[in-house]
């Protein structure tokens, strides 16, 4: 990489640090043996896999299907916090059950982003609540476009992808991750984890997203 992807270089390296110190808390237990907590773990854990892809495919240049697994790693994050929070227990047991053709067509069925934030509106802590919202807000619909052939995709990927923009795309996709990593201790119901998570988000304060809300 030339002088000027450098700083990309530094900021996956960084972002490497971080998924590694989050890592260890799926090693902790749920606070009871549910299919609602065992479930919404599960996400988490698909989340923290989405998040590793798009900065391997980033690393790798393929920055449009990178920017795809950002949005993936955002969904899979809001169905974790609804399978805990809002969920019915119908709906959780429809994810939970034998894969089968019937289950898989019921499943298809479960709601959607936009569904699940409204469920979860007033149920959710306050502060993956309001990330959940911000990045809804401000990075959804490009990062839509991304995966569905949209402006956004044609765009970028034949006219090139400009540093800042990726940079952001690992900021908010490590931003994510950290809220991952308090559903997780949420979910673990061990209150002392939680500095963890805050001494993780000193620690790596310089790849997470600015406090100013910046579109993707």
């Amino acid at each position: 990489m030339n002088g000027m992807q450098d700083p990309l270089q530094d900021l996956l390296r960084r972002s490497n640090g971080l998924e590694k110190s989050l890592a260890p808390l799926l090693e902790l237990k749920t606070f009871d043996q549910s299919d609602r907590a065992r479930c919404s773990k599960i996400m988490c854990s698909v989340a923290f896999e989405h998040a590793e892809s798009a900065k391997l495919l980033i690393a790798a240049g393929n920055f449009t299907s990178a920017l795809g697994m950002v949005r993936l790693q955002y969904e899979a994050f809001v169905r974790a916090m609804w399978l805990l929070y809002a969920a019915s227990d119908r709906a959780v047991a429809k994810l939970t059950s034998e894969l089968t053709h019937e289950s898989s067509k019921k499943a298809d069925r479960l709601p959607l982003l936009g569904r699940m934030l409204q469920e979860l509106d007033g149920k959710g802590p306050a502060e993956p609540m309001g990330m959940l919202f911000d990045f809804k807000e401000y990075s959804w619909k490009p990062l839509s476009s991304y995966v569905h052939g949209g402006i956004h995709a044609v765009h970028r990927h034949s006219k090139g992808y400009p540093l800042p923009l990726l940079a952001q795309a690992i900021r908010a996709s490590n931003g994510v991750s950290t809220m991952v990593g308090m559903l997780l201790v949420i979910l673990s119901g061990e209150r002392s984890q939680s500095a963890r998570i805050l001494q993780i988000q000193v620690d790596f304060g310089d790849c997470l997203p600015s406090p100013k809300r910046q579109e993707a």
